[in-house]
């Protein structure tokens, strides 16, 4: 297994380095001059060429790169071009909230998810698997923006049990987790069902059940675990798509994350924070989609062996 992680890990260290190409490219497409919009309206053309020698505009793009990624290894994603402070900090400040979130939406989308899945499976073609399916079509269809006022209507401003906005207590993440996570928890039910279906007419399925065991030996089990897989994978990714969608999310919600930093970063054309915000989202996903190639060996000792 340890040999199987280390050759994972070390295929990620191209793959941040593309990303980081990338990343920087991209911002340097951008449409707008940084310089200009911090020198402002009225400034001169020697004031706008001052500050982009400041900030090494004048240099050729590769030894822009070069030096960003000096700064990069060394941990230095700049300074904001709007406020001039450190992005680290910036990001370091709002980086729990947007976390927390993902990981809320994430834990009860597995869980209900599955479940619903599981059901549907065992019982299939009758009314459970019907009223699961039946969630997991609402949840993919209902636009995530949409659902989220409806709840803040319903549950804050007709009923007042949970706040509109803001992450001041554990209340304040139940809403925008429920609205991030339906369309994954419908997803992962539909998931869960077919590789459930798809796993109970194997082989041993039939042996273990002409064996004697019980149902809840032979669902829980054995299908279950080798049904994982397929769930594991559709869960890997859509974790790293909910840091994305806490964008709507978190500006529904006023909830102070690294969602709303961008939106804000983007409206004032921030780009260094704009930079460093793509380039951690993108090293989230694929930390994400590490630790899932860490869970196929866990889960398929046959996977870790191959790799090997």
């Amino acid at each position: 297994m340890g040999r199987y992680a280390l050759q994972r890990l070390i295929g990620v260290i191209p793959l941040m380095f593309v990303v980081s190409v990338l990343v920087f490219l991209f911002i340097h497409l951008i449409p707008g001059d940084p310089a200009r919009l911090i020198a402002g309206k009225e400034a001169t053309l020697e004031e706008i060429q001052g500050i982009r020698a400041e900030l090494g505009l004048d240099q050729p793009i590769w030894k822009q790169y070069i030096d960003y990624l000096g700064d990069l290894l060394r941990g230095d994603l700049g300074k904001s071009l709007k406020t001039g402070q450190p992005v680290t900090d910036m990001l370091s400040s709002r980086f729990m909230p947007t976390i927390w979130l993902t990981i809320f939406s994430m834990v009860w989308a597995l869980i209900i998810g599955i479940l619903i899945g599981i059901i549907s499976a065992v019982k299939r073609n009758k009314w459970p698997d019907y009223a699961g399916m039946l969630t997991a079509i609402s949840g993919i269809s209902i636009p995530g923006f949409w659902l989220g006022l409806v709840l803040i209507q319903i549950f804050s401003v007709e009923l007042g049990w949970l706040p509109t906005g803001g992450v001041d207590s554990w209340k304040g993440y139940v809403l925008p987790s429920i609205t991030l996570g339906a369309g994954i928890m419908s997803m992962l039910a539909r998931f869960s069902r077919s590789s459930m279906l798809e796993t109970m007419r194997e082989d041993y399925i039939r042996t273990g059940r002409a064996k004697g065991l019980r149902e809840f030996v032979v669902v829980g089990r054995h299908a279950l675990r080798n049904s994982l897989i397929q769930v594991v994978t559709v869960a890997g990714l859509q974790f790293g798509f909910l840091l994305g969608g806490s964008v709507m999310v978190e500006t529904v919600f006023s909830i102070p994350g690294l969602g709303r930093l961008l939106v804000d970063s983007i409206q004032f054309r921030d780009y260094t924070v704009i930079q460093a915000e793509l380039l951690l989202f993108a090293a989230e996903f694929i930390l994400i989609n590490l630790i899932v190639d860490l869970l196929y060996g866990v889960l398929n000792p046959k996977i870790r062996y191959a790799g090997n």
